[in-house]
């Protein structure tokens, strides 16, 4: 996957189309990432104790990683991956598809 937690990101599609926020936590299994006030849904929690009441919460739900794109400087591009370095050392890094540079 090529989001990763921490990316600031734009969504692309959905309810929430052309928010931004930041990755809280990714889906790998799902492919999905939850991003931080986007899909936001509210759920009601029964009370955990007898004379305690239960309350709505509000939490934001995961969103699949094709309807998001990495955010750099200001548009929400398409993330792509490239080598670096020769041999033994060659590392993996995320490069923008429109710009080439490293994300």
């Amino acid at each position: 996957m090529k989001i990763r937690q921490g990316d600031t990101v734009k969504v692309l599609a959905g309810k929430d189309k052309g928010k931004t926020g930041t990755v809280l936590t990714t889906i790998k299994e799902k492919e999905q990432v939850v991003i931080e006030g986007i899909n936001v849904v509210k759920r009601h929690q029964k009370n955990r104790r007898t004379r305690s009441q239960g309350q709505i919460i509000e939490k934001s739900m995961p969103i699949h990683v094709s309807n998001v794109g990495l955010m750099e400087g200001d548009k929400a591009v398409r993330v792509g991956y490239a080598f670096e370095g020769e041999g033994d050392k060659r590392k993996k890094v995320r490069v923008s598809k429109a710009s080439g540079k490293q994300v």
